[in-house]
């Protein structure tokens, strides 16, 4: 349990010795130009992808927002995805999507973000599109009323709903500035929403999205010749403005006082503390060594703050940073989410333990080598995509005004000294300039004392903007005077991994796909015995199991094992699913013997330590406590308990508070002997290795591995599944209600498993599905509504969810049910059938552009018991689907007279109408639910 957005480590480039970092590899060589009006536009030709990524970034962001209009930048962003004057509402929903892209969009601070990755063939599509709407967004009171209504369940969503929700878009912001706009929410608040005027909303779009405030990057395959014909053509004709561009120019004061402040919130599973510092704009000298010093406390399990509060301590279930770096002025915030009885006054002092230590001594060699070469790969692993390459540019120029700014800064943090880091921390980190935030659970608040009031203060800035006069009006043309979509270009195929396999001389399975490119590799070891495989009386085990794998080994402490795989600036990482458990290490190419080495060791050598165990188990129980603060988390547990019952699918993963507590290292050690062993684990080696190099050091790590005299285990057996249920779980405090809605389904190699996979994508695949064109496009129900086919080697279930204001729970629900049925009873159209397989087809082409994603798809394969020849047929698979293969494995798969309903939320407001419908709904509590 973490708070959103938490740093994760990741990969480097090569293996120094303690104390030593590797040169940080040059950055993607880019080109730039600006057009006339204004437009600066970037590029970054890479022919190795078959994809382009298209990225157009606009100066204007949540500090942006006029007073008393929180979220008008952010509503903009859903409103530059309605209608255009060439384009009816709903293309742009589709235009990626539906020739195998992905197009999405991002309201920060300091910018917003519209970005597509698409097949290269379709890069002049978007950028006529991208400048439609530049130049001709509609903009009329219904589109503006029903996105108000979206971005408003998106605020019910985002912070009402999830935990922490609250303290991070909300709290914290306003806790850490009293001049700067960043203190406002950039995600919005309803009343101020609701206030914002159709003329207001006109003018910010004649104000800010104009040619000369926006940014195009372009990266990926394509022609810079052609690329260069179609800007001019598309975007060089806007006109730019002759008005200015209104920008906030305000500093923070220095706070030289610290302050601490307490709020008891609902839907707070454990109490957190959060120390928020200030920190100068991105583009200040000291932002290198901030970075490093960001990384030392939060970078990898071996970090600080990990280290010492959750690991060695326990005194948080979590503990890592958020280091905002703004244009103006960021922030860095220090934080625990607390272990289940641990006393708020010892998790804020141990936090303070951990800042003063910095400002007390300098790091060491190794640790400031191990930050350093976090820094590094993480930089790599961006690197990866076209869009993560767009990413880094577009931000350095919009944050620091140098496109050049994310390679600078880099450089910079590995030249970066000890005695740099305690300057910063003594600069910055100071206990006066500290601003301290308990956020605790409701039910902690003293009897009479409802917490304190934490609100943007009246001397933060705020730009008025005034309303332009005369403003066009825009409107969508007749269908034939709209200007076409311009033609698809010469395809470009994408590149089929082609795995190798073979088996050591101990039966162990290998396989290499070699990925050259960027010096990184990933190992993964996977086991077919997940959750599915826990015995009665033990769900959790293999969870807990997989988990404690990395702990600790019969030769190395956690610390060795975190330390010594990010001293190599490795990532590493373990889990289990229904039908598989996984290991899986990432690092730097040249640090392969190393990696093998550990994995090894972790795989083989387990510890199973008593303290281990016990402090697994604490965080795995206060983890369970918190399902009964989110409701969609509650709601998918119900469901698959409605559709399996004791069957092994229905068992609960993460286990129950019995099944946890009877857990014993006896269990731990024979579900460890049974699931890891040679006979039938896979190897998976993905990266910059040679197949003869890969033979040679699985051989050397693995080749004597023996596990002898244990059984293999059984298959799961799935019984007959139960009837049908309605079930209500009253949250009272709950502000959305949770619906899911699930039934049986197919397993992974059933014939019709691929007409079924295009029929979940017409269903709740992407943002152009069916339940989102039904329930947030028409309706305004919900900001997000989709469906999950399940992949498993048993038959698995078909899930379709959503999150809505109570009162619309009930309607809801109806509009899924009627979507599961017209899948069966009718057949798809053409068009809908291409675009969603081209949808399946680009999710999966787009997995194999990293190395973790090609690790990951041969894993999932042999965790289903499927052939790795599977691989190299699914885009033909797929392609072969005909209407007639959707409607009949909808009929088998999406039926909803074989469906069991979920909701959970504020029963009051939404349970009589649910019965209407469904009188034979019963209710349960959460304790109910979670046994």
């Amino acid at each position: 349990m973490a708070l959103p957005t938490a740093v994760v480590a990741a990969p480097r480039p090569s293996t120094p010795e303690a104390g030593h970092e590797a040169a940080l590899p040059a950055a993607p060589a880019f080109t730039q130009r600006t057009l006339a009006n204004g437009l600066r536009v970037y590029a970054i030709r890479d022919t190795s992808v078959s994809d382009v990524a298209v990225n157009l970034w606009y100066d204007v962001g949540g500090k942006d927002d006029p007073k008393n209009r929180s979220g008008l930048a952010h509503l903009f962003e859903h409103l530059m995805f309605k209608s255009t004057g060439n384009l009816p509402a709903g293309s742009f929903t589709g235009l990626a999507e539906d020739v195998g892209g992905s197009n999405d969009a991002s309201t920060e601070d300091d910018y917003t973000r519209y970005f597509e990755t698409v097949p290269a063939a379709y890069l002049e599509r978007m950028l006529f599109a991208e400048a439609d709407r530049m130049a001709g967004l509609v903009v009329d009171a219904p589109t503006l009323d029903s996105e108000r209504k979206v971005v408003k369940e998106e605020i019910g969503t985002r912070v009402r709903s999830q935990a922490y929700g609250r303290l991070v878009q909300e709290y914290l912001p306003a806790l850490s500035y009293s001049r700067l706009p960043y203190a406002r929410p950039a995600i919005g608040r309803g009343d101020d929403l609701d206030a914002a005027t159709l003329d207001e909303v006109r003018a910010f779009h004649a104000t800010y999205y104009r040619p000369d405030n926006a940014v195009l990057v372009v990266a990926g395959h394509f022609d810079p010749a052609q690329l260069d014909r179609w800007v001019d053509r598309y975007f060089a004709p806007i006109p730019r403005p002759d008005a200015p561009i209104p920008r906030v120019v305000a500093t923070e004061p220095i706070r030289e006082t610290a302050s601490r402040q307490t709020v008891y919130e609902p839907a707070t599973p454990l109490p957190a503390v959060v120390k928020s510092y200030p920190l100068p704009r991105d583009d200040h000298a000291d932002t290198p060594a901030l970075m490093v010093l960001d990384a030392l406390l939060s970078a990898g399990a071996s970090a600080r703050l990990n280290a010492h509060l959750v690991q060695q301590r326990s005194l948080a279930q979590s503990a890592s940073t958020r280091f905002e770096r703004r244009r103006l002025g960021g922030y860095l915030a220090v934080y625990a989410i607390l272990a289940g009885e641990v006393d708020v006054d010892a998790g804020e002092a141990a936090l303070n333990e951990e800042v003063a230590k910095l400002r007390d001594a300098p790091v060491t060699a190794q640790e400031l080598s191990r930050a350093k070469n976090q820094l590094l790969t993480t930089a790599l692993r961006s690197r990866e995509t076209p869009d993560g390459q767009a990413m880094a540019l577009g931000r350095a120029v919009l944050v620091d005004g140098d496109a050049n700014a994310d390679q600078r800064q880099l450089v910079a943090a590995l030249a970066v000294s000890a005695a740099d880091v305690q300057r910063v921390a003594n600069t910055y980190l100071l206990e006066r300039r500290a601003a301290t935030l308990r956020y605790l659970p409701i039910d902690a608040a003293p009897a009479g004392i409802k917490g304190d009031t934490i609100a943007v203060r009246p001397t933060v800035v705020e730009t008025t903007l005034t309303p332009a006069q005369n403003l066009p009006v825009v409107t969508l043309a007749p269908p034939g005077e709209r200007i076409a979509l311009p033609a698809a270009g010469r395809p470009v195929l994408p590149t089929i991994p082609t795995p190798v396999e073979w088996r050591l001389r101990n039966g162990l399975r290998a396989v290499l796909v070699e990925k050259r490119g960027l010096p990184l590799l990933t190992l993964s070891m996977v086991t077919p015995d997940g959750s599915a495989s826990d015995p009665l009386g033990r769900a959790g085990l293999a969870e807990l199991g997989t988990a404690l794998m990395t702990q600790r080994s019969a030769a190395a402490s956690a610390d060795d094992i975190a330390g010594r795989v990010e001293a190599l600036g490795g990532s590493l990482g373990s889990g289990a699913g229904l039908d598989a458990a996984s290991v899986t290490l990432s690092v730097g190419a040249s640090s392969r013997s190393a990696a093998f080495a550990i994995l090894a060791d972790i795989v083989r050598r387990p510890a199973f330590a008593a303290e281990d165990i016990e402090r697994a188990r604490s965080q795995a129980l206060d983890a369970l406590d918190g399902y009964g603060e989110d409701p969609m988390r509650l709601a998918r547990r119900i469901a698959a308990r409605a559709v399996f019952g004791d069957a092994p699918y229905g068992r609960a993963s993460s286990g129950t508070a019995a099944s946890l507590k009877a857990i014993t290292r006896d269990d731990l050690a024979a579900a460890h002997a049974r699931a890891w062993q040679p006979a039938r684990a896979r190897l998976v080696v993905v990266g910059d290795v040679s197949a003869a190099q890969a033979r040679e050091l699985a051989e050397a790590a693995f080749g004597d591995w023996r596990v002898d005299g244990v059984n293999e285990a059984s298959p799961p057996q799935v019984t007959s599944t139960p009837k049908p249920r309605v079930i209500v779980v009253d949250l009272p405090d709950a502000t959305q209600a949770a619906i899911v809605v699930a039934r049986p389904a197919l397993a992974r190699n059933d014939p019709d498993w691929y007409a079924a996979l295009v029929a979940n994508a017409a269903l709740g695949g992407g943002s152009a599905s069916r339940l989102n064109a039904e329930l947030r496009y028409k309706r305004a129900l919900t900001y997000d509504a989709g469906s999950l086919l399940s992949q498993t080697r048993q038959p698995g279930s078909l899930i379709a969810a959503t999150l809505t204001k109570p009162e619309s729970a009930a309607s809801a629900v109806e509009l899924i049910l009627a979507e599961l049925r017209r899948l069966g009873a009718e057949p798809m159209d053409e068009a809908e059938l291409q675009a969603r397989k081209q949808l399946v087809i680009g999710e999966f082409s787009r997995k194999l552009g990293t190395g973790a994603g090609v690790a990951g798809l041969i894993g999932n394969h042999a965790g289903q018991a499927l052939a790795l020849s599977e691989i190299g047929r699914f885009i033909a698979a797929v392609e072969q689907v005909t209407p007639q293969a959707v409607q009949q494995a909808a009929r088998r798969s999406f039926d909803p007279n074989g469906a069991s309903i979920v909701v959970v939320g504020n029963a009051r407001r939404f349970a009589d109408e649910l019965r209407k419908a469904h009188p034979q709904a019963e209710s349960i509590t959460v304790d109910d639910a979670l046994r």
